[in-house]
């Protein structure tokens, strides 16, 4: 077995691609972690916000919370009309592309593209965080685990949808239990002790107030708290990768996701204001993570609490898997439309999107480095993609429904009485079925809106105000390529048929040093192609020959080239000299080509290009590099009258 194959697993055929789609239960790990992870780092988000009201603040974790979940229900009945009426792919490109127009759908890639690459980061720094919430004399070490948990996930997806999905099943399914544990406990010890519960292991201390309760207290604590919904349209974004029948699997897959993160994220506001459990600094080396301390508060600091911290570290660095699935088919799309380079559309030997996964790991990667894997700073860059994204997709869906509401409503031809009073009854219940799903997807479009600018104004001076300048960017990067496929097409494009009158042979000219095998098989190739063959001779290359040089060239050249070729019968070659005193190789050649032109105003120029190619790599070091760069020279002339052909001659062992 090749170290490739080890690494990667062996190539896959295009007709495997079927064994490559995920069920319900490998679905949950590979397109839910990043939505049920979001509920470690969700909650806490909002309590930071909270942490200058002190004690008072664990007040309005409950309501807004419940506000999140709203927001959260309506997103979970939108995305289920969507899939249903986007069954290939039901993502906000897709959808804002087919009722929006293409700058919408441009609008909802970018935003996208960027919350994927944030979802990564923030998923893995949180894990880390849940890290040395457990082990603090890890936490020096933060960026060095963020960047090693990277690459590892990286390897996985390289290696296909199927097996990340496998491979992280163990880990999802570990962290929903002994969360569910955990929270029962909890919930179970408040209700007996009247919301009272006496915490096995005591919290840190709230700090004591130094600001007042207000709206904008509030609605920044609802902006980081929407980063629990950030993983919502992952099913939609993937339904293409579901086993038939697809739209039945994503809707499983889709519910199942939303009622667990409802439940999580509904124990842990509770069980936080219960056991008045708060957020406490990242960057500080006591730092706890809120769900590190309602574990140790419901079940204390025992194998149970390193088990469970276990399976959310696991859960929270393996919830970038979300994106890994997602963003590569997202990129696809861009590509095939031509907004992307194309060659993110190309599937490598594991039929994985493989350029889109290694630009997401290399994108997570920098700003892992560059925010130090805290995540406290990279929350303020998030959600504001998603939710532009979630407003789109709404606002696109809303035109769809309107759309079939319009073609419902055209005149249907005359029919016998009865089938019409029963067709017309049909119609009319398809008709409102039409209405109450327009509404749906309007009020999630109004309501993520609405999200959307409180998520803006309150995090717009923290850092999403990065956000908001590289959607422009990368709008303008989509136009750049798609522009520049459009000047290619128009440029190569051709309704004529081909034109064979007036055909002249081309020209083909040799650049030789000396007679070998290899200047014979580039004489004799050439003389497929043409009788006019010009092996043109540079002299001096080394600056030490002889003065006799070129006439012991003309003589060889004489008897192996132009005796042979006489007593066949056929047209000699022509050779010509060409003196370099400064020993020069390209530039004179390249004068020479233009003198051979002059000569031929009206015909092609092929030049051969000889070159030895060595079995090993490093063989190519003993060699010059004369070959590559006539290639280069050549092709950096732009000249449409030469034509290059690089003629290899395979050394042996």
């Amino acid at each position: 077995m090749s170290v490739v194959d080890f690494c990667f697993g062996r190539r896959l055929a295009s007709d495997e691609q079927s064994g490559q789609k995920i069920g319900v239960l490998s679905g949950l790990p590979a397109l839910g972690l990043d939505g049920l992870s979001s509920s470690a780092y969700g909650p806490e988000a909002a309590l930071t916000i909270m942490l200058p009201l002190g004690a008072v603040g664990l007040n309005y974790i409950l309501p807004i919370t419940g506000v999140i979940l709203a927001l959260l229900a309506m997103l979970y009945v939108s995305y289920r009309q969507t899939i249903a009426a986007y069954p290939v792919n039901g993502g906000s490109y897709t959808v804002a592309r087919e009722n929006l127009g293409i700058w919408a759908s441009l609008f909802a890639a970018a935003a996208l593209m960027i919350d994927y690459v944030l979802t990564v980061a923030v998923g893995i720094s949180a894990g880390v965080a849940a890290l040395v919430s457990a082990a603090p004399q890890f936490h020096k070490y933060t960026v060095p685990l963020c960047l090693g948990i990277l690459a590892l996930i990286t390897l996985l997806n390289l290696r296909g949808t199927g097996q990340a999905g496998a491979a992280f099943a163990l880990p999802t399914y570990l962290f929903i239990a002994s969360m569910f544990v955990v929270l029962g406990l909890g919930v179970a010890k408040s209700v007996s002790s009247s919301g009272h519960p006496h915490p096995l292991a005591a919290p840190p201390a709230m700090p004591a107030a130094t600001a007042s309760v207000g709206i904008w207290f509030l609605f920044q604590s609802f902006a980081s708290g929407c980063t629990a919904m950030t993983g919502v349209e992952a099913v939609s974004n993937g339904v293409s990768a579901f086993k038939e029948p697809t739209v039945m699997r994503a809707h499983r897959t889709l519910t199942l996701i939303v009622v667990i993160l409802a439940m999580l994220l509904g124990g842990i506001a509770y069980l936080s204001h219960a056991y008045q459990i708060g957020a406490t600094i990242q960057d500080q080396s006591d730092y706890q993570s809120v769900l590190s301390q309602l574990v140790r508060a419901v079940v204390g600091k025992g194998w149970f609490y390193y088990t469970t911290m276990g399976s959310v570290l696991a859960v929270l660095c393996l919830s970038a898997n979300t994106s890994f699935v997602d963003f590569p088919r997202l990129c696809r799309l861009i590509a095939k439309d031509d907004f992307l380079p194309r060659i993110f559309a190309a599937v490598d030997r594991r039929l994985v999107y493989a350029v889109g996964v290694l630009f997401l790991a290399t994108a997570s990667g920098l700003l892992l480095a560059a925010f130090r894997g805290i995540t406290d700073r990279l929350i303020p860059l998030y959600a504001v993609g998603a939710f532009l994204a979630f407003t789109l997709s709404q606002s696109g869906m809303v035109m769809h429904w309107y759309k079939r509401m319009r073609e419902s409503s055209k005149p249907e031809p005359k029919c016998s009485e009865g089938s019409s009073n029963g067709d017309q009854g049909q119609s009319k219940r398809g008709r409102a079925s039409l209405h109450l799903k327009l509404w749906v997807n309007g009020l999630g479009a109004v309501a993520t809106a609405t999200a959307l600018s409180v998520i803006l104004a309150a995090k717009f001076i923290e850092g999403a105000w990065i956000t908001v300048l590289a959607i422009p960017t990368m709008l303008t990067m989509f136009q750049l390529v798609h522009r520049h496929y459009l000047s290619v097409e128009k440029q190569i494009e051709s309704a004529d048929p081909m034109d064979v009158t007036h055909e002249e042979p081309p020209v083909v000219l040799v650049p030789i040093h000396c007679w070998d095998r290899l200047v014979a098989k580039a004489v004799r190739f050439g003389m497929l192609l043409s009788a006019d063959i010009i092996a043109v001779h540079l002299s001096n290359l080394e600056g030490d020959a002889a003065e006799d040089e070129a006439s012991q060239m003309r003589q060889l050249w004489a008897e192996r080239v132009e005796g042979p070729t006489r007593g066949a019968g056929v047209l000699s070659p022509t050779l010509e000299m060409v003196r370099t005193p400064y020993r020069e190789f390209i530039t004179p050649l390249l004068q020479h080509i233009d003198v051979i032109k002059g000569r031929y105003p009206r015909r092609l120029v092929v030049v051969i290009v000889p070159e030895i190619v060595e079995k090993r790599w490093w063989y190519a070091l003993l060699h010059s590099r004369r070959a590559s760069r006539l290639r280069s020279a050549l092709r950096a002339r732009r000249d449409v009258r030469v034509i290059v052909i690089d003629l290899p001659w395979f050394i042996k062992d």
